[in-house]
């Protein structure tokens, strides 16, 4: 008699226990994910050239008239924003790359696969070096609005490929690839006829940094993300039943063309609006979705909010972790996610190698 068949087989009523307890534990998982953020985001606004406690932070955001005016001020007006655009910038873009990396069956996916951040570098460079902006623009936000027009179109011609008949899930990857380099190139011309001035300002912006954030981009950023965050949700089941193949999930009555339609127009505007913001920020798409992986599984109804903690975690640490590497320097948040990416992304080729 073999092994399977001397092990008793599940009754109904053990099974349904079972996935209950399952499910219990992965809304556990969701609860200190999100208790671990918020002491992360804690931490980020205590952090900093004047050293502020837990109890004052919480007490000038939530009690603001019990503490001091300079305290206020540097809670509210400076670090708070910053703190909070960390959240918003970590969360879209990890929810993005756990899109792309479900729709494209590629555990090296990413927002910026597609080119969308080379993209954006070009429309702000542009904005930079050449001050072109569209007409009624204000000059302020030439450069977030050049950045979104050229990251959102960088997809939108991804999305026309898609259309094309015969163009599969491995065209849009080189097609994408090959937008990155197109767009590297069309940069270093904007470098090369930069002026001194110019060309710091486009190398400061391409490094990433928080420092841009105002209330009013925290404002757009909140909304962009309430606005595509349900269509997300909506497509849950329809996500999870795309990991077991394109073929199972058209089984199931799903239209697997427009469902990577759609997936893809989120992606596009989660990654360009995050980008256009705060510049290029690395590895956040490619780690948070795979530690959310680890800790949940491939069931998008979990694995998607998780991917988003995991991202906003990871972002709020490493902004914390730029005020401190250097005392007294803040250095750009995209240089840290980079550090704290690329020893996960050589690993995970790694393991994707011993895999195959």
């Amino acid at each position: 008699m073999s092994v399977l068949e001397q092990r008793p087989a599940l009754a109904p009523a053990d099974a349904e226990t079972a996935y209950h307890g399952k499910i219990r534990l992965k809304i556990m998982m969701l609860i200190g994910l999100a208790v671990a953020l918020c002491a992360a985001a804690v931490i980020d606004i205590c952090v900093g050239s004047s050293g502020l406690s837990p109890a004052e932070v919480l007490a000038a955001i939530f009690q603001p008239e019990s503490v001091s005016r300079g305290t206020r001020a540097i809670v509210v007006d400076v670090r708070l924003p910053y703190s909070l655009m960390a959240l918003l910038v970590g969360a879209s873009l990890s929810l993005a790359g756990a899109e792309m990396q479900t729709i494209l069956d590629n555990p090296l996916a990413s927002p910026f696969t597609l080119g969308v951040s080379s993209a954006a570098s070009f429309g702000a460079a542009l904005a930079i070096v050449l001050q072109l902006g569209i007409p009624g623009v204000p000059p302020e936000w030439f450069i977030p609005v050049n950045a979104f027009i050229f990251a959102f179109g960088s997809v939108l011609l991804l999305q026309a490929l898609s259309g094309l008949r015969g163009a599969g899930v491995e065209t849009l990857v080189l097609f994408g690839i090959a937008l990155v380099f197109v767009f590297n190139a069309l940069v270093a011309i904007m470098q090369f006829i930069a002026s001194a001035e110019a060309l710091q300002q486009l190398v400061f912006w391409s490094m990433g940094s928080l420092t841009r954030s105002t209330w009013t981009k925290l404002q757009i950023m909140a909304l962009v993300m309430v606005c595509v965050v349900p269509f997300s949700m909506a497509a849950c089941w329809k996500l999870t039943a795309l990991r077991l193949g394109e073929d199972r999930a058209r089984s199931f009555g799903i239209d697997v063309t427009r469902l990577r339609f759609f997936s893809l127009l989120r992606v596009s505007i989660l990654a360009a609006t995050s980008v256009s913001f705060v510049g290029t920020i690395g590895f956040i798409g490619l780690v948070g979705p795979h530690i959310a992986r680890l800790l949940v599984g491939e069931d998008h109804r979990f694995f998607l909010p998780a991917s988003m903690l995991c991202g906003a975690l990871v972002m709020a640490l490493a902004s914390a972790s730029s005020k401190i590497i250097v005392p007294g320097v803040l250095i750009p948040v995209g240089i840290v996610t980079s550090l704290i990416g690329v020893p996960f992304f050589l690993a995970l080729i790694f393991t994707t190698k011993g895999k195959a």
